[in-house]
């Protein structure tokens, strides 16, 4: 297998280099990967005396796993001219260390519990396609399954690489990301949308606002999955949150560590796999385990905002999260796990309801890059976590309901978006590279192996607000009104979604500009572009994410016509109407937006929303509201209303002028009568 894999992989390169050609950071080019059985998810019950040994043992399993692929990578030579080298240097050997570390977590188990079964069966690894090498002539696939036109240049230079080592269809590393993992979001169908919300639906919301990791928070450790070992991950994190987050934090180091949220009664640990350009750019972990060595490189982007909020359940009332709660969502190995367990959506700000699984998004000029994760809201009622740290958390049927015996918990639903252009697929990032989350080494930087993590260190007053909030039907937080220092700002209102097509961003201006388009709740463009300074963290934003910046006006192809806004009144905290039917404007094939409150809205006339964007875009939350520049807090819009002075100017400056024209007339008739 490896070396009809190999062989496939080096046919075709250009300009004579072969596949194997390697990349500068110590990892070849390769058309294969390994595909192990996940040990972790198969162990659903671990005796809590047992689980430190066991999570050690399974951070090991992944890197034999990391070291082996890497050994498979360089080694494309040998297994071309001995098709035996792979079984015997590197997949059998790969099998007795994984045999070794199976059989001491049988033992530890056994020590205070029953033996597992079974696990020895998990020992065996597989080499498999990777999907990355040249596809043969003809071989092409349509927008959904990978290839795009224009393609077809940069597909079959596994080998080739570009002045710093990039490989045009291998990334940097030249182990991924390739052409066929990205697709224009133009070519996604919407979303079906969210489930009907009933009657008694805790409709509220509750965000935080944590920062974008401007601090340059990094590490590839995982307090969650692997406690304890230094780069368990194999990846670098973001972090945003809480600062005290490495693989020997205890549960005591973060409930007193800083936080980065406005909020310091919000101490949660909120991370995920940072996202890099395929530029060259020598990052801090270029040359460490993590980074470069297991291959992922490039220039790390700072996102341009991060919204972090917790919704309702559309079915009954939400409890409190309980302290510590861990949850992970997606599954970083999905790419050879499956996808029973991916939870990954990528999209392009004014087209989230549209959403790509298993593909990056090529966004239209003026659209950014958003990652979406909605995190599990179903709870067992007992633990904070589960020995395959799935188990204690579910997610809700298509109705809406939890599963028997767990209850409803606060949803976290994370937004990020980056200011990132589609890259040039026709050859293979050069002119504008290629991007791609950091993943362990062996899922090729997949998009489906997208994933995000959580720790509650909520104070639990908070917390009990956090609920009781989300419960009454508000919308509360830190996140939800202005930052800390600035003036009240307006209640968050419903606007129209950005139609596919149209070639720009659509900031949201401040309310004293006479010509203004109205933001998308999901746009994220408030406030602008980022700063072209760097963070000093390979990010490509400002040191605040842009949040700080005034709002430019939308750069249009013409102006934009001044639009008038329903009225709102109240705080950023009071219970949404539940009055009306709440509409907003979904995009058309043709490219037009339906105004909100009109025809083309995305509810339907029971309340359902089909934009695919959930529940928590509702009136009176702010889940996708981007930060904008604070503004004095009104409860009427400009050109609404009548009876101003500037109307009452308006209207008597005219008969003014007649009156003295009159009174004008009478005196020169006068005088002509005496004469």
């Amino acid at each position: 297998m490896a070396a009809n894999v190999y062989a496939s992989a080096t046919d075709g390169g250009s300009g004579g280099d072969s596949a194997q050609t390697r990349s500068g950071t110590g990892v070849r080019t390769a058309g294969s990967t390994i595909d192990c059985p996940d040990v972790g998810s198969k162990l659903t019950s671990v005796p809590e005396q047992a689980r430190g040994e066991v999570d050690k043992e399974l951070a090991l399993l992944d890197e034999q796993v990391a070291k082996a692929y890497q050994r498979l990578s360089e080694s494309a030579q040998q297994v071309q001219q001995d098709s035996g080298f792979a079984d015997n240097a590197i997949m059998n050997p790969l099998k007795d260390k994984r045999a070794a570390a199976l059989e001491r977590i049988a033992i530890a188990i056994d020590r205070v519990g029953d033996r597992p079964e079974g696990l020895e069966a998990l020992a065996a690894c597989t080499v498999r396609d990777s999907g990355n090498q040249a596809p043969a002539p003809g071989e092409g696939q349509d927008g959904d399954g990978g290839q795009q036109p224009g393609q077809e240049q940069g597909q079959g230079q596994d080998g080739q690489e570009q002045g710093d080592g990039q490989g045009a269809n291998g990334g940097q590393a030249g182990n991924g990301p390739v052409a066929a993992d990205f697709a224009p979001i133009t070519s996604v169908q919407p979303g079906a949308g969210s489930p009907r919300q009933g009657t008694k639906a805790s409709r509220g919301s509750f965000t935080t606002d944590c920062g974008v990791n401007e601090n340059g928070l990094f590490n590839s450790d995982n307090i969650i999955a692997a406690p304890g070992v230094t780069n368990g991950a194999h990846h670098f994190h973001d972090y945003v949150g809480n600062q005290a987050n490495n693989a020997f934090a205890s549960d005591q180091d973060l409930a007193e560590a800083k936080t980065s949220c406005v909020d310091q009664g919000d101490k949660s640990s909120y991370y995920w796999p940072v996202l890099r350009l395929q530029n060259g750019t020598q990052e801090q972990d270029a040359k460490s385990p993590g980074g470069g060595i297991e291959g992922n490189a490039g220039e790390i982007v700072t996102p341009k905002q991060v919204t972090l909020t917790f919704v309702g359940n559309p079915r009954g009332k939400v409890t409190e999260m309980p302290r510590l709660l861990r949850i992970i969502t997606g599954d970083a190995k999905s790419f050879v796990n499956g996808p029973a367990n991916a939870n990954a959506s990528w999209s392009c700000t004014g087209f989230e309801d549209r959403q790509l699984k298993d593909k990056y998004p090529l966004c239209p000029q003026g659209s950014d890059v958003v990652r979406t994760f909605k995190f599990q809201s179903c709870w067992d009622g007992r633990n904070i976590d589960s020995a395959n740290h799935r188990t204690h958390v579910a997610f809700t049927d298509a109705a809406g309901n939890c599963p028997s015996g767990f209850r409803p918990i606060p949803q976290l639903v994370q937004r990020i978006v980056y200011d990132v252009d589609a890259p040039s697929l026709e050859d293979g990032g050069r002119t504008t590279p290629l991007f791609a989350v950091d993943s362990f080494p062996e899922q090729l930087h997949k998009p489906v192996t997208d994933h995000g993590d959580f720790i509650n260190v909520f104070d639990e007053d908070l917390m009990r607000e956090m609920a009781d909030c989300i419960n009454d039907g508000r919308a509360c937080g830190a996140g939800a009104g202005a930052e800390p220092g600035d003036k009240p700002q307006e209640e968050p209102q419903e606007q129209p979604t950005k139609a596919p097509g149209e070639p720009t961003k659509a900031p949201e201006a401040p309310q004293e500009q006479p010509i203004r388009t109205p933001a998308a709740p999901q746009d994220g463009n408030a406030g602008g572009k980022p700063g072209d300074t760097g963070d000093g963290n390979g990010g490509k934003g400002d040191d605040n994410g842009g949040k700080d910046q005034a709002a430019k006006p939308p750069v249009t192809d013409k102006p934009a016509p001044e639009q008038e806004q329903p009225e709102q009144v109240g705080s950023p905290t009071a219970a949404p109407r539940t009055d009306e039917r709440e509409v907003f404007a979904t995009p058309t094939p043709e490219g037009g937006t339906a105004n909100a409150g009109e025809q083309g809205g995305s509810k339907d006339d029971a309340g359902e929303d089909t934009d695919g964007l959930g529940q928590s875009q509702a009136v009176g939350t702010a889940t996708s509201a981007a930060p904008t520049p604070s503004v004095p807090s009104r409860t009427e819009p400009q050109a609404v209303g009548s009876g101003g002075l500037a109307d009452t100017g308006a209207q008597l400056w005219p008969a003014a002028a007649g009156a003295v024209l009159v009174i004008a007339g009478f005196v020169v008739l006068r005088r002509v009568r005496r004469g």
